[in-house]
């Protein structure tokens, strides 16, 4: 199973470390990893392959959440086909 990480907040050093730690902790592989800044917002998009998680979906989007809090960043996780279903035109 595959899942889409976004993170978005105000900028600041170690984003991108301490949510990819994170993810790694728990077995998450990043495949895919998209980042930017816009004036002094972060934007991150990560797709995320679950096959040998150590963690359910719901369990990843609640540490997540407690990481987004940690570093002051909103963090969402969703199964990548609802994300895929959601941004269709």
């Amino acid at each position: 199973m595959k899942s889409i990480v976004t993170v978005i907040g105000k900028d600041r050093p170690g984003i991108i470390a301490k949510v990819s730690t994170a993810l790694a902790e728990h077995s998450v592989n990043i495949e895919d990893i998209s980042q930017t800044l816009m004036q002094d917002n972060f934007t991150m998009l990560m797709l995320c392959d679950l096959k040998n998680a150590t963690l359910s979906l719901k369990e990843l989007k609640e540490e997540m959440v407690k990481v987004g809090q940690e570093i002051g960043v909103s963090i969402h996780v969703q199964h990548e086909d609802i994300f895929n279903a959601m941004h269709k035109i």
